[in-house]
């Protein structure tokens, strides 16, 4: 059985589902939700419908104030009334990943099975786990086709994810510098980003919550080593450079000195305040496992019979997710026979461009979803 219910904890609704979901491990969870947020109004065609995937760190608000946070949603600047994803034209859904931390069923909530915190015990999972749940949902919505999918970085792998397992249900997809797999570069990146949680004393063997602690230290490293990789040496120097915190001269300590050093710390500290240490370790590595390549190859026939048309985006800065990457995934459609747009967008400030204020990838998303009729 399934439930939308409005959120009592967040804006916005839950779809409780009353049923057994199996995994990509063979595991099984049962009794799981799905939080998530919409904008806009579904027509009566139910065709104008546009899902938005969210990355590591997001969640289900990305065009309103964020109820954690009090700060913009994380692709305000991209999606409202009049604005690339206009809510006046199109129906806009986000919701948070399986394994999150902002309502949809993670290791942060209770197993039926025990009524005792998942912790540790949550089934590890993988990118497709999570489209199938967005599925679930866009079924439960009565959607049968979405007329676009759409989202960076672990977003772009949800991308085509749905266009690889779910081909009937999508008219389009936009990938933002994403990749058909994770490199080993990314995945040493997190490994060192899961060891600085589970090394932290306060991991409890992932048991945290019931112990009444928090591995905050080794949350906080982990989230500053994966900020690091964001960012190109060039928005680096221009936001920082060598300029000392409130100094004029260095403290031959380890203190902070520079500024770059402080905002790190702040990066750190902010995030241990609105997301879940295990939920970090289950998404960095639903991450690691992604290589979609031959389910795109075993699926071209029905890909390339809905004619779902796609847009490839990367960022001329971006070292995390290199051009490289997206013409890998440009490269693999052209050879299934999929119309595939493609663009390297100018900017100089690295893996988080497609969050920011970057006029050239608005207007080339602006002008594809134009393109698909209504």
């Amino acid at each position: 059985m399934r439930n939308i219910v409005k959120n009592n904890d967040y804006p916005g609704y839950v779809l409780q589902c009353n049923e057994e979901l199996i995994l990509d491990s063979g595991k099984i969870i049962k009794d799981f939700k799905i939080a998530y947020q919409t904008y806009g109004s579904l027509n009566k065609e139910k065709n104008n419908s546009i899902l938005i995937c969210h990355a590591l760190t997001g969640d289900q608000f990305p065009a309103e104030k964020n109820p954690i946070t009090k700060k913009s949603g994380w692709w305000d600047l991209m999606i409202g009334p009049g604005k690339t994803i206009d809510t006046n034209k199109y129906f806009v859904i986000c919701s948070n990943v399986l394994g999150g931390c902002v309502g949809t069923t993670g290791p942060n909530d209770i197993n039926p099975e025990n009524n005792k915190i998942y912790g540790i015990d949550f089934p590890t999972i993988t990118i497709q786990d999570m489209v199938k749940l967005q599925k679930i949902l866009v079924d439960e919505l009565k959607i049968d086709k979405l007329l676009s999918v759409i989202g960076g970085s672990m977003g772009a792998m949800q991308v085509l994810q749905w266009a690889a397992t779910y081909p009937n249900s999508v008219r389009s997809a936009i990938s933002i510098a994403g990749a058909l797999k994770h490199s080993a570069q990314n995945i040493a990146f997190d490994e060192a980003g899961r060891q600085s949680i589970m090394l932290d004393p306060n991991w409890k063997n992932g048991n945290y919550l019931n112990e009444k602690t928090k591995p905050e230290n080794g949350l906080s490293v982990a989230r500053m080593i994966a900020h690091i990789t964001y960012l190109s040496d060039a928005a680096f120097q221009q936001k920082f450079g060598r300029n000392l915190q409130e100094k004029k001269d260095l403290s031959f300590g380890f203190d902070i000195d520079f500024q770059v050093e402080s905002y790190l710390r702040y990066q750190g500290k902010s995030f241990v305040d609105r997301f879940d240490p295990n939920s970090y370790l289950y998404m960095t590595r639903a991450m690691d496992y992604f290589d979609v390549s031959n389910q795109l190859i075993e699926n071209k026939k029905t890909i390339v019979s809905n004619k779902i048309r796609f847009l490839v985006l990367s960022f001329t800065s971006d070292w995390l997710f290199p051009t490289k990457e997206s013409r890998s995934i440009v490269s693999l459609l052209n050879s299934v026979g999929s119309p595939v747009s493609s663009a390297e967008v100018v900017s100089d400030r690295g893996h988080d461009s497609f969050l920011l204020d970057v006029p050239q990838q608005f207007k080339i998303i602006r002008g594809f979803l134009e393109g698909i009729k209504i």
